[in-house]
């Protein structure tokens, strides 16, 4: 496929789909979205939501192979002056973290996306950026599901300052209003140094805290992770002058699990995009009857789902 860029290649039409056309990129700013280093090429345009039922969709089975849009996308970054060090700038919705929040986007993230490989922090927080427009933004939602930046609460930064950690949770816990309803706080958890990633999804008015972990295991290989959790729930409950009716309850999910070594952030994003899609703010024990396991084909939605948004949000 690659050999054959720039050359005439013949093509039958019955594959040629026009609404695939690479969309032309203004050369001027267009206020908040996505910043070059040498020009701009944000872009306000909406992107419809997508009904919570069409995200339970039939999974295909074919895996293992680029799909269209990867390949168009991966042909556009080849294209572009990314691959010569140049990076991309994207401011979030403020919804997404409770506050203003911008991400790096540069090659190697792309081919992380590309290849398959461990997911770093900018693709996993642009993918919760995916999560919050096409599922939740003006939507009831967003009062049931709130996200916590994964830069700001990890292994690392508990151990250097675990004070000003719970101190940047309690914000944003304060941040969402109330928390009086049911509603869950999902916090992508590393376990520091580029290791393992586990999902915690806080439920602040029933005080529980649900694990889900796609290796066997439970919260007891983090306890400072617990010990920070639990501190500023307490800490919040305090400052809104709750009582705490009872302790704080964790839950260990029988989640899915992974069979390799590079997964386990799909596995996170993909918890975070099942619990949404199915609007259940209490997580069953042993997960949801809908997805007792995942394939390969579930991640490979998830990589389509992204390059199809970092495409429509002209991000290249």
């Amino acid at each position: 496929m690659r050999d054959a860029v720039g050359s005439f290649v013949g093509w039958p039409s019955d594959l040629i789909f026009p609404d695939a056309e690479t969309p032309t990129r203004p050369t001027h700013k267009v206020g908040k979205g996505i910043s070059r280093r040498i020009e701009s090429v944000a872009s306000q345009k909406e992107v419809p939501g997508r009904k919570l039922k069409s995200a339970a969709k039939d999974i295909p089975t074919t895996s293992g192979t680029k799909s269209q849009i990867m390949m168009r996308l991966e042909k556009m970054v080849d294209e572009s002056d990314i691959m010569h060090g140049a990076i991309r700038s994207i401011d979030f919705d403020e919804g997404v973290f409770g506050a203003a929040h911008f991400e790096i986007i540069a090659k190697e993230d792309m081919q992380q996306l590309f290849e398959h490989d461990e997911l770093g922090i900018a693709v996993i927080h642009t993918y919760i950026w995916y999560m919050y427009v096409t599922l939740m933004r003006g939507t009831e939602l967003c009062n049931r599901f709130n996200f916590i930046a994964a830069s700001c609460i990890n292994a690392t930064l508990i151990t250097k300052n675990p004070t000003s950690v719970k101190n940047d949770l309690v914000d944003r816990f304060m941040a969402a209003g109330d928390n009086t309803a049911p509603s869950l706080y999902f916090l992508p958890f590393n376990s520091g140094n580029g290791g393992h990633w586990v999902l915690v999804a806080m439920d602040l008015s029933r005080l529980i805290v649900y694990y889900l972990d796609s290796l066997s295991g439970d919260w007891s290989k983090y306890p400072s992770m617990k010990k920070t959790v639990d501190a500023a729930i307490i800490k919040f409950r305090s400052k809104k002058n709750y009582r705490n009716r009872k302790d704080i309850t964790w839950v260990r999910v029988q989640c899915p699990q992974q069979n390799n070594s590079v997964d386990c952030e799909f596995f996170v994003l993909r918890f975070m995009r099942d619990i949404i899609a199915l609007n259940r703010i209490d997580i069953p024990k042993m997960y949801f009857e809908e997805y007792k396991s995942y394939s390969r084909a579930h991640l490979d939605e998830m990589k389509d789902e992204l390059c199809q948004f970092i495409v429509d949000q002209r991000i290249i």
